[in-house]
């Protein structure tokens, strides 16, 4: 087990000096590489100091070059599976009863899967798992985007606003249970990267976990895989460490297994798991109907979906393939595929559950990760890949795609399930989805949209509880005063000037 952790990090993180290899264990390796054609990694070994030969053996030592080349080879040369070719995939929406929407819900089934959730968050059975990998460099921070501040008058991270949800449905759960304060716990399993790790841990520690009880709070990290060339070589990143690179969304379920948090699901007792990412500040964390939906369907895996804003937008698609639940790149479905209507309801897409990395997951389904998770594609990122010339021993930055990233998909794993184990809610964006992914000043999917989206939220609940909102800025509702609309009827009457917080005392 310890050396399937060091393969997870990619190499282990032994404190203070390091001997140098044997003679016999550097042999060995060396064979090892030598017989897959990845010797090259070796290419300046000898020059190295003793600490550096120590590390760069470690790092090596945890991965398996036969297995790199296998899953690069598959990678770029998919295996063809029966009427693989383009224009034979049978695509369908999934059936009616795998499907629900808050949209067009009757108002006692929400109500019903809110209650049904809400007793089983009491009952300590909900976990959620966060998928933090991401760094802000696009926003210009290098910080892990969990800390980032989106320019809310609190000026909350996103760290701080999900876990806030985490303590506002607990004492939700527990108010409806009569439970005692503190008993009902949310166990949350964030998922970093090898840079974001240590940062996030900082933050949280810095924060006093935001008010959440440390024990509660499991930091993991996902896998790391080495960047291949244009040449199928291993990059090296420096003359004494390879090019690595995060395996992707779908390497969290090695992770979960790799880390122990599938442990200590089983040791709580969990067996209803909510994950998502990091960047959706909008993100119901542990929603109560979502959990309720998905435990009354006696599902595997459920999906929230947003609706498609039109015929073009830029977003996969999660329907029937050929049978089997699956997603759908945008730019895999053809024109008329996207524009065909609903026949049950005019004007409305045939085709617009829109994928956003917002799922459910049972317990029993994770504890099967071992079963199938070496089995899952790696998919293939050309990019331009920092390394260093052989010959001369410099780091070149390439000025073109140089080689590729390895990744995995979290959703590879949705077309192994039965249909009838797979569940779709649609909710509405405005309530529950805006991404952060580009620049500040971008005009979408920025900072501005993400702060925007959160106060014209809070400035629709404050006037739905009768409140009198004054000039323009919207309304910014703490998640410790409401999750989702819920216990603001003291604001009925009042006048609010915006921009406006309203905040615990």
């Amino acid at each position: 087990m310890d050396k399937l952790r060091q393969k997870l990090a990619g190499g282990s993180k032994s404190d203070g000096a390091r001997p140098e290899p044997s003679q016999d264990a550097l042999n060995n390796l060396k064979e090892k590489y030598e017989k897959a054609g990845q010797s090259q990694v070796f290419t300046f070994y000898d020059s190295l100091s003793t600490e550096d030969k120590a590390s760069l053996f470690e790092q090596l030592e945890g991965f398996d070059p036969e297995h790199i080349n296998e899953i690069t080879d598959r990678a770029l040369n998919p295996p063809k599976e029966d009427g693989d070719e383009p224009g034979d995939d049978n695509l369908e929406p999934l059936p009616d009863s795998a499907t629900a929407s808050i949209l067009d819900s009757k108002e006692e089934d929400i109500e019903k899967w809110y209650e049904s959730g809400l007793d089983l968050i009491a009952a300590n059975k909900v976990g959620v798992v966060l998928m933090a990998g991401g760094q802000g460099t696009r926003l210009g921070s290098s910080a892990p985007k969990g800390c980032y501040d989106i320019g809310l008058p609190s000026h909350k991270s996103l760290f701080q606003i999900q876990a806030e949800r985490i303590r506002k449905v607990e004492e939700l759960a527990a108010a409806k249970a009569g439970s005692a304060k503190g008993s009902v716990v949310v166990p949350w399993y964030v998922m970093t990267s090898g840079p974001t790790r240590g940062p996030t841990e900082a933050f949280f520690k810095e924060h006093n976990y935001f008010g959440l009880n440390e024990e509660q709070v499991f930091v993991f990290e996902q896998g790391v895989l080495p960047c291949i060339s244009n040449e199928n070589k291993i990059l090296l990143e420096s003359k004494s460490k390879v090019a690595v690179a995060p395996d992707g969304n779908g390497g969290l379920y090695q992770a979960l297994v790799l880390s122990g948090a599938i442990d200590d699901m089983r040791k709580r007792g969990i067996q209803h798991i909510h994950a998502y990412c990091v960047d959706n500040c909008l993100v119901k964390v542990a929603d109560p109907v979502f959990i309720g939906f998905s435990a009354a369907k006696d599902v595997d895996i459920a999906t929230k979906v947003v609706r498609k804003r039109n015929a073009n937008e830029s977003v996969g698609l999660i329907l029937s393939k050929n049978g089997k639940a699956n997603v759908v790149e945008y730019s895999e479905i053809d024109k008329e595929t996207a524009e065909a209507e609903d026949p049950k309801q005019p004007g409305v897409l045939k085709f617009r559950a829109a994928n956003i990395v917002n799922h459910y997951y049972s317990f029993r389904f994770l504890e099967s990760i071992p079963q199938w998770a070496h089995k899952l594609p790696h998919h293939v990122a050309r990019k331009k890949i920092p390394s260093v010339n052989l010959e001369t021993g410099e780091t070149v930055k390439p000025e073109k795609p140089n080689g590729i990233k390895l990744e995995q998909f979290v959703f590879d794993c949705f077309p192994n399930l039965p249909l009838e184990k797979f569940a779709c809610m649609e909710v509405r964006r405005e309530d529950e989805f805006s991404p952060l992914k580009n620049a500040p000043g971008t005009g979408e999917d920025d900072p501005g949209s993400s702060k925007r989206d959160i106060t014209t939220q809070g400035l629709r609940w404050a006037q739905a509880a009768g409140a009198t909102v004054i000039a323009d800025g919207g309304v910014e509702v703490s998640p410790l005063i409401s999750y989702g609309g819920e216990g603001l009827e003291y604001l009925n009457g009042k006048e609010i000037t915006a921009p406006a917080v309203l905040e615990r005392e």
